[in-house]
């Protein structure tokens, strides 16, 4: 049981995704019923948003985002902005992600395109020129409506630092999602106005070198997120276990984020005593001051 005054609040998951069988009712009343308080769903593209909405309609606790993933982009219609506007516009709570850019699935490798075509369908990914288009069109809504923005970036995290030095940006900020750059970078983006996402799967020993990137975040712009259904924390973080078949990948629950808090709590919260309510006020004070009050009302 969580101590008095303990409150999370996933930053990034994909609640929508078929991959919980339907089970999302169940889940969200588990992960309640762990003390998670607020999380951030975010849709990939068109066909996912309905799903995200009739969430964020259900449950105050859901604050949706609605965007382009830059591994969706070919399933856009010619329609696609004005349709996301409109998304946008019926929730004025509502974010603007998973958007951004992805160079790893432009690698020629066999290796690459195998997991690319086992993930995707053989669907062909976007150019990188198609996704900064898509990118920038959806920045820019974020910034004119001024709305938080949910930001997927691989491989490209130079290019990124540029198209924002370039570019109007939302004055509350942006979440860069899972984040896996360098050290170097923290504070320029930081700067411009980035909150940095850390995920569960951060956790494993062979992810120890993000661990000492995230050492350089400002605590005051460090976010928890479980990118539910993927990114698997260790096996002592999860709280709740989802069907985990030999023969399909594992499915994360929310509810893990309550594991995550207390990882991170451990590894940046020397402030704190490792003190894991008094980090989770700080990092509930950080999610409201991007997203708001935490749900879409």
């Amino acid at each position: 049981m969580n101590a008095p005054g303990f409150r999370a609040f996933d930053a990034h998951n994909h609640l929508q995704s078929e991959r919980f069988g339907g089970a999302q009712e169940r889940v969200l009343t588990e992960a309640l019923g762990q003390g998670v308080i607020g999380m951030v769903v975010n849709g990939t593209c068109e066909s996912d948003w309905a799903a995200v909405a009739e969430l964020a309609r259900r449950h105050p606790m859901v604050l949706p985002s609605f965007g382009y993933h830059p591994w969706r982009l070919s399933r856009r219609s010619d329609a696609w902005i004005n349709a996301l506007e409109q998304r946008l516009a019926e929730f004025p709570g509502a974010g603007v992600g998973e958007i951004g850019i992805d160079r790893w699935i432009l690698d020629p490798s066999v290796q690459t395109q195998t997991r690319w075509s086992a993930a995707m369908k053989g669907e062909k990914p976007a150019t990188l020129a198609e996704q900064e288009e898509a990118f920038l069109q959806q920045l820019n809504l974020a910034t004119r409506f001024n709305r938080p923005a949910s930001i997927h970036c691989i491989q490209a995290w130079g290019r990124l630092l540029e198209l924002f030095q370039a570019s109007p940006l939302p004055s509350r900020g942006f979440l860069l999602h899972s984040y896996g750059g360098p050290k170097e970078m923290v504070k320029p983006f930081a700067d411009l106005g980035a909150y940095f996402g850390f995920a569960g799967s951060f956790a494993h020993e062979r992810k120890q070198r993000q661990c000492e990137v995230f050492q350089s975040v400002p605590l005051n712009r460090l976010l928890i997120e479980t990118d539910a259904p993927d990114q698997m924390p260790p096996d002592a973080l999860i709280q709740i276990p989802l069907n985990r078949p030999a023969d399909r990948n594992p499915v994360n629950h929310p509810a893990n984020i309550i594991g995550i808090y207390r990882f991170a709590a451990a590894t940046f919260g020397d402030k704190f005593d490792q003190d894991v309510c008094a980090f989770s006020a700080q990092m509930e004070l950080n999610y409201r001051n991007l997203f708001g009050r935490g749900s879409n009302a």
